[in-house]
This record gives C-alpha cells, sequence and structure tokens, in this order.
C-alpha cells in the first residue's frame, strides 16, 4: 500500500497560509526547542562530521537548537533553508553573533536559501513534516539538496498526539481541533519512494501539564494551526471559548497535581542518501552527472583499497 500523498485530512490551503504566518523571533516554540535536543542526543551514533549542513526552516525547528548544532559542526559551513526568503532572512538576523564577538567575522559561512543539489552532508529538519501540504515533494528536495552518504534528520508529529483534546473535541460534538497526523511506518514508506535509503524511525510520548486552560491554548497556537479540512469554518464567540475552557478543565488530573495534561507523539526520523545505481534494462542510460558522481565514488573507493 503506498503512502499517502499529504497528511490526512489535511487542507492545502490552509498549511500553506500557517506556513506563510509571520514567525517572531524572539523564541521558538519551547516544544520544538525539546524535540530538538532529544534529535541532538541521537546524533552521537553518527561519525559522520559534516562539512556543510542545512537547517530547515529554523525560526520554528528551534533557534536554540541551531546554536547547539553550531557548536557541534563548528567548522561547518551552514545554510538557512526556508520556503520563504523572509523567514530564513530573519533566522539569520536572529543568529548572527554580535559585531563585537569574533564568531561573527571569523566563523564559518552562514547562508540562506536553498542549497546547490549535492552540497550538504547534513539536512536537519525538526517538527515540519507533518504541517506540509506536500511532504513527498519536500521529502525530495532535501534529498536532492544532500551529498551521497550525507544523511536526514527529521522530526514531526505522530497519530496520537492531542489524543485527549480529540476525544474531548469529539465529546462536544465539535469537529476535530486538528489533522490527522502521518503513521512512522508511512513516513518510512515516503522516504524510500523519494530514494532514501537505511530509513530508522522511532516515536516517543511526551506529556505536557498546564496549570490553566489559558495557559493550554497558548502554547497550543504558539505550535501551530487547526488544518482540518472540516475545521469550524467561522469565527467564533465568547460563549464558545467559556465552553471550550469549561471542557478543557476535564482535562486535569489528580496525579498532575490537578493540572490539565496533553499528550504529544514524537516521530523521530534518519535516513541516509545511498550513491546512485543504474537502473537495470535492457538499454540504460545515465546522465553525465550522474556518471560524474559514480566514477568519483569508484576513484575514491580506489584510493582506499
Amino acid at each position: 500500500m503506498s503512502a499517502p500523498e499529504r497528511p490526512p485530512s489535511l487542507d492545502p490551503v490552509a498549511a500553506l497560509r500557517w506556513a506563510a504566518y509571520p514567525v517572531a523571533v524572539a523564541a521558538s516554540p519551547w516544544l520544538h526547542e525539546e524535540v530538538a535536543a532529544r534529535m541532538q542526543e541521537r546524533l552521537d551514533f553518527i561519525k559522520l562530521q559534516p562539512r556543510q549542513w542545512a537547517h530547515w526552516e529554523p525560526l520554528r525547528g528551534g533557534l536554540q537548537a541551531h546554536k547547539a548544532l553550531q557548536q557541534r559542526y563548528s567548522q561547518a559551513d551552514v545554510w538557512l533553508s526556508s520556503a520563504r526568503s523572509a523567514q530564513a532572512d530573519a533566522a539569520q538576523k536572529a543568529l548572527k553573533a554580535a559585531w563585537w564577538q569574533p564568531a561573527r567575522w571569523m566563523g564559518p559561512r552562514v547562508q540562506t536559501g536553498l542549497p546547490p543539489e549535492g552540497s550538504v552532508q547534513m539536512v536537519w529538519a525538526n517538527m515540519q513534516l507533518h504541517a506540509s501540504a506536500a511532504p513527498q515533494d519536500l521529502l525530495k528536495s532535501w534529498h536532492r539538496a544532500l551529498a551521497v552518504d550525507g544523511f536526514l534528520m527529521f522530526s514531526c508529529f505522530g497519530p496520537d498526539t492531542l489524543i485527549e483534546l480529540r476525544a474531548l473535541y469529539a465529546r462536544q460534538g465539535w469537529p476535530a481541533p486538528a489533522h490527522e497526523f502521518t503513521d512512522m511506518h508511512d513516513w518510512g514508506d515516503m522516504l524510500v519512494q523519494a530514494g532514501f535509503a537505511e530509513p530508522v524511525m522511532d516515536m516517543e510520548r511526551i506529556t505536557l501539564t498546564y496549570e490553566t486552560p489559558g495557559r493550554l491554548l497558548t502554547e497550543l497556537r504558539e505550535l501551530g494551526r487547526n488544518l482540518h479540512t472540516q475545521r469550524f469554518a467561522g469565527l467564533r464567540g465568547r460563549r464558545w471559548r467559556q465552553q471550550l475552557v469549561d471542557a478543557l478543565m476535564g482535562l486535569a488530573k489528580t496525579e498532575e497535581g490537578g493540572c490539565l495534561s496533553l499528550s504529544f507523539e514524537i516521530v523521530y526520523g534518519h535516513a541516509l542518501k545511498p550513491k546512485p545505481r543504474a537502473a537495470v534494462a535492457a538499454q540504460t542510460e545515465i546522465g553525465l552527472d550522474q556518471m560524474r558522481i559514480m566514477l568519483r565514488r569508484s576513484s575514491d573507493l580506489s584510493d582506499k583499497l
């Protein structure tokens, strides 16, 4: 069974509108920073040291995480990549060292835009895929950016995210509070379809607690918007908001000190870009760029033997 073209029930128009929504550069969402920190722990098992790497959508992916990655790969050049140049420029401005700091003048290059094809050894994409209107195209763009033997690191929401809130909305007879999120096995299939090799997928559940419904709603707004195709079609008033606040109090748990509790399923993915292989056929055509890569790989292998 083929993987879905996009997350189930996601409205592509709403997804594109959210992607273009202005991002405050003061700080990235707390949960995104936490997920990025956990994803960085997985880098301890990867020996390859990138000479260049790309951070996809760093404003939402995590500005603090970016600084930690720069420390880890202190000699590597960086691409700040975004679907919209204004957001990449804003990230560069937020991350630029002060004029009196040596890192501003002596550190590795930091560039904005899409990296040249086959130029980076790592693509870092934290909490992006679940809100993409065309995730397979996004995966292919990451594959194009990677050099042979380079690797992709990504994370996104999984299907059990907001399971308590979904149940609450269903009991109230309201449309779902968010679109359905893609299962990690489908992401693994899509990685293979995009040309990646050796995909490794895993997941964990993070439970967050909130003292008040207002704090819970504020954090959800920081994380995204409801992109479900069947979401409320119009604006809702104060009476509905009060109904929502009253209903949210039902999420309070005694074992959490009376705090409201929400679950987030986090999916982590890692995959490699393999060397190109010529398709087996009665007549096989190989492009010039592909031939150069294959010859270069053969030469490197001979030097090592």
